[in-house]
């Protein structure tokens, strides 16, 4: 910061020439910043993570420029000339986020506490004023530097004018915006008029993309050139957009093109750089409590070493380059060049891998090719021959190395301590090398990186992650392998574009594990991380890799069975309506259920049909038999659709055993999800889901061992709601449902009646899902007023679970999030939606969320902690599923007792030593042959 005062010093008497003016697009800081951190509040509930995020980087943008003049130039909050022109300019763009509209005049007040000149004017946007302001700097003989990365002030650059992206630290120059438009900065504007903009509603050309645009402009010259000769255009779509929509580009030029003669609201002298007045900032900094800020901020000025600041300052990400800069993608076509990349991570102590693999006639897949780098904008492919023997891929001749031998030559690296292996998702890394019997060890995975830091928020996938950070469209696979009837394997993809492809992941993984292993030490996040997320890539791998035994003849059984079943419901149905029709048809059942039987609450949706989801359904039940019957229908087709018939596709011919895929960063909570197949979803309380159930069996001299935690959920919401009477009761092992039933309906428990304790349980469990009294007066057959007074009398007797809710929902809409027993961050992003409808459902997910999230980290815990502990005793069990709050075994019949005993204890206890639950942890175990009868 002594360079300001420096720069100052030398800029104060105002007769003095620019040398070197930044201008800030004020609008890109402030929503950079915004999305750059978590939501922040302060003590009294104000937002004001945007506020911070744009301070730090305004700070830190002073401390390194050379600049002698600055200005922060905002939009103003009206409408701008651009309206008159054309009233949809801007009319889809969509109001700024619930909590950062109230941090837009904290933000102009950082501006001002920073000394920094802000400047707004009516009727002109900020692009325009930043336009008018470079023009006269470059008159005054300056050079300009434009402090954002917005596209429509890339026709400013030229040989006076660049810009600086502020988050990547990198210059935007005539060959990016090249790069970027496929013209220079001066033809800019005619590329825009013709691609037009859907953000800013700018109309363009139909079917005219940038691209085209571009080849256009280049062929002509200008917009007006390409106008006049339109005629003369070859292709037919193109000739006639262009001829039709003339006035429409011309427009769109209008709209595009900056004004750069708009009044100046202040002189260009008063940008002058002025070091920032302590006694100004710091009662800022102070009121918004940025205290860590506030010591750094003295620190610079005095000209002090930090010295033990009261917060230490967050780690700065290091500098990563763009991936606009130069690339390096070679192939790895010897044992002497692998040695060399080998010998270079052992170097570095890291090295991002990137593994594909195609599928084979057995349906296993095969490793085909492995891309490591070491350095971003660096990276090795390592393309391997197909795997010889049975199932492989018969492809005949392909460029790679011996495939066996080279992976025996990896496996030391692989396996090295030393090296840190880093990749996007190394749980399915780890399933492949498994296969080949690689170690993978230790190992960073971006994927989960990405999770903790933002679950819920935003997608993990890698091209997201770097389209969202580095502004970069990756290759997809399938632009490689083609889809449907086309799709090839992915060791027929051409070497280049192999190369290419999977040297660009291994890259990628590297730059996105430098951002965010920042992010998380910044967050706080980073234990949560190493000792929840991290540890369970190699258990869920081996997992995956065991898979679980299918019978296929109980399918074959129940497919027919449930054929039978179906053809009888439909025949009742159609007897009840007086006529066939297709039942699938969501319109024709509609049509059927309200126009023909004149059922009442039918509803229209956008398309003109009526709504008949199961809701509808379920609520037309007691009028009629046909919504009841259709509703079995629907049960029983898609039970026969997803688990009857197509579990059987599912089973690997070479071991008879399905290999279900664990997503692992999907759910805002924690939770599991599984796909092909998806064993979720299973249904346990029906007889048809036990059936399905009875098909998934142990390997002969084998047992199934189901583990399940008992009402795990409600035992996290005794303890985070410190509801005295239902910590008890749990203590004492008590049933907390008749216990609920008595307190609540006033009945003793030794009269308590069926029917009395099945309504306790359903308002227990309904509770914490935030369920309302239509939704409980449904699931347990009474009216609503009835079941309102129901969960009015629960709230009487139990307050704390009332407090706990309330607290929740007003913590949620501060930060954006709520938060589990571990620390884990769910984001909850409709919690303030303007829709009332939408944020209600979001309340209902902030009230479950810490508790279904604190189950998922519970559970996560002691999938980590359970294959060690078997292999310690020596016990032969192999996990096999996970399924909520069960995990399965497959134990040796002789080993179940043992096993079960040892398996207990892990989960009981896999809250130690970070979290002291208030009640006790209970583990039911079962063991049979079957999932059904273990569970």
């Amino acid at each position: 910061m002594n360079e300001v005062l420096d720069r100052a010093a030398a800029a104060a008497p105002h007769t003095l020439a620019p040398r070197h003016v930044y201008l800030v697009d004020g609008s890109g800081f402030i929503f950079r910043a915004y999305h750059a951190l978590p939501p922040l509040t302060r003590s009294d509930g104000l937002p004001t993570a945007a506020v911070l995020g744009f301070s730090n980087m305004l700070a830190k943008l002073l401390s390194e420029t050379d600049a002698d003049h600055i200005a922060v130039i905002f939009d103003y909050s009206g409408a701008s000339f651009r309206n008159r022109l054309y009233d949809q300019y801007k009319a889809h763009r969509p109001e700024p986020p619930e909590d950062l509209a109230p941090q837009f005049p904290l933000i102009r007040r950082a501006t001002e506490a920073f000394g920094v000149c802000q400047i707004e004017l009516a009727d002109f946007e900020a692009d325009d004023l930043i336009a008018t302001y470079a023009r006269h700097a470059v008159e005054a003989g300056a050079e300009v530097t434009i402090v954002s990365s917005d596209k429509d002030l890339m026709q400013l650059v030229g040989p006076h004018v660049k810009m600086l992206d502020p988050i990547k630290n990198r210059p935007i120059g005539e060959a990016e915006v090249r790069e970027r438009f496929g013209v220079g900065p001066e033809r800019v504007v005619d590329v825009q008029a013709l691609a037009g903009d859907s953000v800013d509603n700018v109309p363009g050309v139909p079917g005219i993309g940038v691209k085209t645009a571009a080849e256009l402009i280049n062929t002509y010259g200008d917009l007006e050139t390409l106008l006049a000769h339109a005629a003369e255009i070859k292709q037919p779509k193109r000739r006639e957009s262009l001829l039709e929509n003339a006035p429409m580009a011309r427009l769109s030029k209008e709209l595009v093109k900056l004004d750069d003669d708009a009044p100046l609201p202040c002189p260009l002298s008063d940008l002058a750089v002025r070091p920032p007045d302590l006694d100004r900032l710091l009662p800022f900094l102070r009121e918004m409590e940025f205290r860590a800020l506030a010591t750094r901020m003295t620190q610079r000025l005095a000209g002090m070493a930090p010295a033990a600041p009261a917060e230490a300052p967050a780690p700065a990400i290091p500098e990563i380059p763009p991936f606009t800069a130069p690339r390096e993608y070679l192939v790895i076509d010897s044992d002497e060049a692998l040695d060399r990349w080998t010998g270079r991570a052992r170097e570095a102590g890291a090295v991002a891998v990137s593994l594909e693999a195609s599928s084979t006639a057995g349906g296993r897949p095969a490793l085909v090719g492995i891309a490591l780098a070491i350095r971003p904008s660096e990276a090795g492919y390592l393309p391997l021959t197909p795997a010889p023997g049975e199932g492989s891929l018969d492809l005949g001749p392909r460029p790679g190395l011996d495939r066996r031998p080279t992976l025996d030559r990896l496996r030391p690296l692989f396996a090295d301590p030393g090296v840190l292996k880093i990749g996007h998702d190394m749980k399915g890394a780890a399933r492949l090398l498994l296969r080949e019997g690689l170690p993978l060890a230790p190992w960073d995975c971006t994927m989960l990186m990405s999770y903790v830091l933002d679950g819920g928020q935003f997608e993990h996938a890698i091209e997201a992650l770097v389209r969202r950070n580095f502004e970069h469209e990756m290759t997809p696979l399938k632009d490689l392998v083609g889809s449907g009837k086309s799709l090839i394997p992915f060791a027929e993809v051409p070497l280049e574009r192999a190369r290419d492809y999977l040297a660009e992941r291994a890259d990628a993984a590297l730059r996105l594990h430098m951002l965010l292993k920042a992010r998380l030490v910044a967050a706080h996040m980073a234990a949560f991380y190493e000792t929840i997320e991290r540890p369970l890539v190699p258990v869920v791998a081996q997992m995956e890799l065991h898979g679980i035994k299918v019978d296929r003849g109980a399918l074959s059984d129940l497919s027919r069975d449930f054929t039978l079943r179906i053809a009888e419901l439909e025949e009742a149905i159609f007897k009840s309506v007086g006529s066939p029709f297709n039942i699938g048809s969501p319109k024709q059942l509609g049509e059927v259920l309200f126009d023909k039987l004149g059922l009442p609450g039918g509803k229209k949706g956008k398309t003109g049909a009526y709504g008949t989801d199961a809701s509808v359904l379920e609520q037309l039940a007691p009028l009629h038999e046909a919504p009841r019957l259709v509703l079995d229908w629907r049960m029983l087709s898609k039970l026969k659709s997803t688990y009857a018939d197509a579990l059987g596709e599912e089973i690997d011919p070479g071991d008879g055993r399905v290999h279900t895929s664990y997503a692992l960063a999907a759910t805002a909570t924690g939770r599991f999800s599984s796909t092909e197949p998806n064993l979720q979803n299973i249904p346990i309380r029906t007889e048809e889901g036990r059936r399905i159930r009875r098909a998934f069996v142990a390997e002969e001299g084998n047992v199934l061992l189901s583990a399940d935690y008992s009402q795990i959920e409600l035992r996290l919401a005794a303890h985070v709601a410190e509801v005295p009477e239902l910590k008890e009761a749990f203590r004492q092992g008590s049933d907390i449902h008749a216990l609920t039933a008595s307190q609540v309906f006033g009945v003793p428990l030794d009269r308590m009646d069926a029917l009395t304790r099945r309504r306790a349980k359903a308002i227990n469990f309904g509770i914490i899902y935030g369920i309302s009294a239509f939704g409980l007066g449904a699931q347990i057959g009474v009216p609503q007023a009835e079941a309102a007074a129901y969960i009015r009398a629960y709230f009487e007797r139990f307050p704390a679970i009332r407090a706990y809710m309330e607290r929740v929902k007003t913590d949620c809409r501060a930060k954006g999030y709520v938060e589990t027993i571990f620390g884990r961050k769910c984001f909850i992003p409709g919690i303030r939606d303007p829709n009332p409808a939408r944020r209600a459902g979001a309340e209902r997910q902030a009230i479950n969320a810490p508790l279904q999230g604190s189950a998922a980290d519970i559970i996560r815990r002691a999938m980590a902690r359970i294959p060690p502990a078997l292999a310690s005793a020596g016990l032969q069990a192999r996990m096999l599923l996970q399924v909520h709050d069960e995990l399965l075994f497959e134990v040796p019949e002789g080993e179940a007792e043992a096993t079960a005993g040892l398996v207990k204890a892990v989960m009981e206890g896999a809250c130690a030593p970070n979290c002291d639950l208030s009640v006790p942890l209970v583990v039911e175990t079962g063991r049979a042959k079957s999932w059904d009868e273990a569970h």
